[in-house]
Formats: C-alpha cells, sequence, structure tokens
C-alpha cells in the first residue's frame, strides 16, 4: 500500500539524507507520471537487483498508482510507494525556470523527496521506461556490492533507445542511440548528495565524484509511447521547451538500425576528443565515458540482432509488438 507521508508542503533539507543511518546496500528511486506503458516491466525487470525500489507518483492520469499497489501486494517492502501530492512543473518549462529548487511544486524538491525516501548506502535512479539488461546490471551491482564499484566515484552506465521506423520496425535509434553518457549511476549517498536546480533539469550534486562508465544495463523505452515519450512534458503550454525540439526532431526522423550495424560504427563515428581518450590522453569525464561507452558497444553487440536478444528477454518481449 502507498505509505502515507504528509507532501503537501514538503520541503527538502539535507538532514533528511540521514546518511548515518543508512544500511549497506543499493536502493532505486523513481519519479512517475503517467508511467503505465511500461512501468510493471520496469519494476519487475529491476526488483531482483536492488534492495528496495522506491516509486513516487506526481499529476498520474493513467493506471500508474492501480499499477503500483498491485505490484506492492506481491513484493512487500522491498517496492516502497508514495504519492508526491503538489504538482510538479515539467522539465523545460516556464514553471521549472522560476519555481526556486525548495518550494513544493519544484522538480528538484519533488526528486529530492524520492531521494530522502531511500534508505541503503548507494542509489540509482531508475526511469518507468527502462527495463533492464540483466547481464550487465548484475554485473554492476555485484561490483558495487563487493566494494569494487560506486566507492569514491558515480558508477555510470548507459541503456540504448529503442524506436520504431515509419513502417513501424524496431530497432535503435539511429540519430541517437544511446540514453544516458553519464547521467544514470550508481553512487554512495553522503550528506550533499542531493538535487539543485538547473533552468532545464535537475542537476545531481555529488561532491566532485569521478564519472566512470561500467556498461550497458537498461533498454530504453521512452521513444516506443504515444508522442515518442514527450506527453509528460506539458509541451502545448511550453512551446519554447528544448523537449519541443527534439521532439519535432523525432517526429522528422526516427530511422532505425540494428545491433550489429550499431556496434559496428560506433568507434569509427566517434568525435575527437573521445579518440583522444581511448589513446589515453587526458580529456573531462564525459568525452572518455563517450569512448567506453563505444568500446562496450563493440564488444558486447556485434554479433547479435535485437530481435534475437529482445526474443530471449521475458520483459522486453512484450513490447516487440507494440507501438505508440
Amino acid at each position: 500500500m502507498t505509505e502515507q507521508v504528509d507532501t503537501e508542503g514538503y520541503r527538502f533539507e539535507p538532514s533528511q539524507l540521514a546518511v548515518t543511518g543508512r544500511r549497506p546496500g543499493i536502493s532505486a528511486f523513481m519519479r512517475i507520471r503517467d508511467g503505465a506503458f511500461s512501468l510493471e516491466a520496469a519494476i519487475r525487470s529491476h526488483i531482483g537487483h536492488f534492495d528496495e525500489i522506491v516509486a513516487v507518483h506526481n499529476r498520474c492520469t493513467d493506471q500508474t498508482p492501480d499499477i503500483l499497489e498491485r505490484l506492492v501486494q506481491e513484493y512487500g517492502p522491498r517496492l516502497r510507494v508514495f504519492h508526491y501530492l503538489p504538482p510538479v512543473f515539467p522539465p523545460g518549462s516556464d514553471g521549472h525556470r522560476r519555481e526556486p529548487a525548495s518550494a513544493p511544486r519544484s522538480l528538484v524538491n519533488y526528486y529530492n523527496f524520492a531521494l530522502t525516501r531511500t534508505r541503503f548506502s548507494h542509489v540509482t535512479k531508475l526511469d518507468d521506461d527502462h527495463v533492464a539488461m540483466a547481464e550487465g546490471l548484475s554485473r554492476l551491482v555485484a561490483d558495487v556490492r563487493a566494494g569494487r564499484r560506486a566507492q569514491r566515484e558515480l558508477a555510470c552506465f548507459s541503456g540504448l533507445n529503442l524506436a520504431r521506423d515509419e513502417g513501424g520496425q524496431l530497432g535503435i535509434l539511429q540519430h541517437e542511440p544511446f540514453a544516458g553518457s553519464g547521467d544514470h549511476w550508481v553512487l554512495p549517498v553522503g550528506p550533499d548528495t542531493y538535487f539543485v536546480h538547473d533552468r532545464r533539469f535537475e542537476v545531481l550534486r555529488h561532491r566532485g565524484l569521478p564519472r566512470r562508465f561500467h556498461g550497458f544495463a537498461y533498454w530504453h523505452l521512452k521513444h516506443l509511447k504515444p508522442e515518442f515519450g514527450f506527453s509528460n512534458y506539458d509541451l502545448a503550454s511550453n512551446p519554447h521547451s528544448r523537449y519541443a525540439k527534439r521532439l519535432e526532431a523525432l517526429r522528422a526522423a526516427h530511422a532505425v538500425i540494428d545491433l550489429p550495424e550499431l556496434a559496428r560504427t560506433a568507434l569509427a563515428r566517434l568525435p575527437l576528443a573521445a579518440r583522444l581518450a581511448r589513446l589515453g590522453l587526458p580529456v573531462p569525464d564525459r568525452d572518455r565515458l563517450i569512448a567506453e561507452r563505444a568500446q562496450d558497444l563493440a564488444t558486447r553487440f556485434s554479433d547479435t540482432s535485437l530481435a534475437q536478444l529482445a526474443a530471449g528477454d521475458r520483459h522486453l518481449r512484450p513490447f516487440l509488438g507494440q507501438s505508440g
């Protein structure tokens, strides 16, 4: 059942992170608005990897609350559900730009509420349109639990953007194949690990921890949703949002390619800074992550088609025939 917490006037304070009282383990936290399309697959594919999933929903008009309540009955305390009541301004909106980070309607305050509900020493952000790649995620989680990863670093991981072309063919989105080059991570929670305001969206504050890439860990289903997954951004009220521009770009070009082709071309198409990283030269973290991501892709996915992988994945299989 949904845990009863008064969120109406909630304002984040760093002390709420309760760092010293956290137990060893990994919490995943979700912020959900109308996630029914893939929410159940996201939770089922990830919950066996983590000590808990904290799911917080806001402004839902679909079956999201019902799905969460049903899954709580199945998974018990491993899945904890909260309803954040104040209507939150979406990223990229005029309201988000204006709203102070500590205000109840701020995206930042909402994210920090979800973070403070977690109870374990390490956390990761999980979206309702992520379906776990079991092998990659298992390896990362095992390394974190053994103390080999995410101790004095952000253990970063990426996903692959699934999409359908104009003919309905499922593949990897050709012009934007990757979901994340360091924005999804596992990290230890410290007293100053929390989200702060950026005019575009929320930004994680993390004490300057270096970012290290640790592989692909999820399929990203966002672009399989209606309107390519941008319906939650209130674009009719925010026509100048950066997400409005991204939606128009997707409407104009959403060709797809298969995994082996992407794997073959990933290293050849690296930007200059990422090429320098492969030579061992010092470059910013982001460029090193891009180089490591391309290498991991070439190593793991050069011989297997998306259809083969999806057909063998019980959580991803139901989406083979779905189209937004």
